[in-house]
């Protein structure tokens, strides 16, 4: 058994990475090579071309394959598996000692980063180990960015980016899609609902990249999440945003608490 999110996992038929070789089936088995983003952001794409996610500056990114000047791998920072332009990243790893803090600045929020080596232009750090202590405080920071599907940036993001950024920026896991998000701590109810609580949606069916819809509550009846609708990050009524999830397919509400 492979105590692991399946969709971490690098395999296909032809070729899977090393460390699986006796517990999955391919016709071929490789270890991986460690590369890293070298812009701002890299458009993480699946099979088909869909942004599925990006990279931020600093993350490490375990590439398998590499074809027609993409590699295909891993996102190390939170498991995303798809196709990076190859000249996105470059290869080795460094080791960061900071974390960027606030949006924006040259490089992202939750970039990672050595001052000492690495040119960011003016952004505020925050040594790795230290952490914000209240999700909803962040997420209020992120209020007005755009959204774009696909996106972990000022530049554009979604809503489970949103929210793992906020994870992230608090030490938290910080899965990358809503169904995974629903999994983290436990499940409160309604009446219960309290600042900092996740407010999650999930779809059916999902699509390219996106496995539901998630937010942050505020307080008990207002959440900030990242909405296509609205076409940017905002404040919402928790009743409005549940009305035109409800009306576009997705499940009943779940409400987490960490």
């Amino acid at each position: 058994m492979i105590d692991v999110e399946p969709r971490a996992l690098l395999m296909r038929p032809d070729l899977a990475e090393a460390a699986l070789e006796g517990i999955v089936s391919a016709r071929a088995y490789r270890p991986t090579e460690a590369f890293q983003t070298a812009g701002p952001v890299a458009d993480v794409h699946d099979d088909d071309g869909n942004r599925i996610s990006q990279l931020l500056f600093g993350e490490a990114f375990d590439s398998l394959l590499i074809e027609q000047g993409r590699h295909w791998g891993r996102c190390r920072r939170d498991g995303v598996v798809g196709w990076v332009d190859a000249g996105a990243v470059h290869h080795g790893v460094m080791v960061p000692t900071h974390r960027v803090t606030g949006p924006g600045g040259v490089l992202p929020l939750n970039a990672l980063v050595d001052p000492s080596q690495d040119a960011g232009g003016d952004v505020a750090l925050m040594p790795l180990g230290q952490f914000e202590d209240d999700l909803a405080t962040v997420a209020e920071r992120l209020v007005g960015l755009p959204h774009a599907l696909g996106g972990r940036s000022e530049q554009g993001m979604d809503c489970a980016a949103m929210v793992q950024a906020c994870l992230i920026a608090c030490g938290r896991a910080g899965p990358r899609y809503t169904d995974g998000q629903a999994e983290l701590g436990r499940t409160v109810a309604a009446d219960d609902l309290r600042r900092g609580d996740l407010v999650l949606w999930l779809h059916p069916t999902g699509g390219p990249g996106w496995t539901g819809h998630s937010a942050i509550a505020m307080d008990a009846d207002t959440v900030i999440h990242a909405s296509g609708r609205a076409g940017e990050v905002c404040r919402q009524p928790l009743a409005e945003v549940d009305a035109n999830q409800r009306a576009e397919g997705f499940d009943a509400l779940i409400f987490r608490r960490l």
